[in-house]
């Protein structure tokens, strides 16, 4: 009952979920009705335009989806808005792939996503194969780090799977290799990076120094909570080290096109730009997709 309590209330706080509450709650019914019928099947769903997805009971990161059209709405949106065909994408720490089939699916821009766990990495190779875009996606069945080799992971905690700490119980862990951001770079540039590692960002920056510094990347989606306490990092030191290669914090209005400075970083993902006037440009002329019937 919590949880459901739990996503009723993420749905009627979600931007499209306060523009069309009804809408949103029958997606999560009847999507919940589906579950009761094939409880344990991969089950495929719409998400924007013609880009689809496998959905099954717990892959709550995809899932999301169903009912609020773009689960993490403003980041989605900034993707949506900003990649072009001729971009690069990279996804690291993609789960099962909602970012990397927006880039790919539905901007044309070519993705390199990264995911560690060997189950999750199954359906998002799935995902990208469903949607017939093995030749817009390179996959790579590993984690980030400062360098290459091989480190412990979590395996049964779906998006929240993270590299085990030192004082963490490694019983349920696996084994998964690592590479650095910086060995993808001799062959791809990419314009935009999402990074969402639960807490492990401070040792995927610390491998991607030269990307850092490439002048083609212009934005990063970067997840900020407080989880990297865990392992000692602290956000503040990530926040002033992507100061330090000018980028800049923003929040994304994706209904008035337009990006407003962020005093600092936010309590979940935080959106850094830099050549503004180059994103801005993008964003503002960007075509307007629809999600849930509305053109945005």
């Amino acid at each position: 009952m919590n949880a459901v309590k739990r996503t009723v209330g993420f749905i009627l706080d979600h931007p499209l979920g306060k523009r069309h509450p009804v809408k949103t709650l029958w997606r999560l019914v009847w999507w919940q009705v589906q579950l009761q019928l094939s409880p344990k099947k991969l089950i495929v769903k719409r998400f924007v335009g013609p880009v689809k997805f496998y959905a099954k009971r717990g892959l709550t990161g995809i899932t999301s989806n169903i009912y609020t059209g773009l689960h993490e709405f403003f980041d989605m949106l900034f993707l949506l808005h900003f990649l072009k065909a001729e971009d690069v994408f990279f996804d690291i720490g993609a789960n099962v792939g909602s970012y990397t089939l927006l880039a790919s699916g539905i901007t044309g821009a070519k993705s390199i996503a990264l995911e560690p766990v060997k189950s999750t990495f199954d359906i998002l190779s799935s995902n990208i194969e469903l949607n017939a875009l093995q030749g817009k996606v390179k996959l790579i069945n590993a984690g980030a780090g400062p360098v290459p080799g091989e480190i412990r992971f979590s395996a049964d905690e779906d998006t929240s799977n993270h590299v085990i700490a030192e004082n963490e119980n490694s019983a349920n862990s696996i084994a998964v290799p690592v590479i650095t951001i910086d060995s993808l770079l001799n062959q791809y540039q990419p314009s935009l990076i999402k990074i969402d590692v639960e807490g492990f960002e401070t040792e995927v920056l610390k491998g991607m120094t030269a990307t850092l510094n490439s002048p083609a990347l212009k934005a990063i989606i970067i997840e900020l909570n407080g989880s990297g306490a865990r392992y000692g990092f602290n956000d503040l030191d990530i926040h002033n080290l992507l100061l330090s290669k000018n980028f800049a914090a923003y929040y994304y209005d994706p209904f008035t096109r337009q990006l407003k400075n962020a005093p600092s970083y936010g309590t979940h993902n935080t959106l850094y730009c830099r050549d503004l006037a180059f994103v801005q440009e993008r964003i503002e002329k960007a075509t307007p997709v629809k999600i849930l019937g509305e053109a945005i």
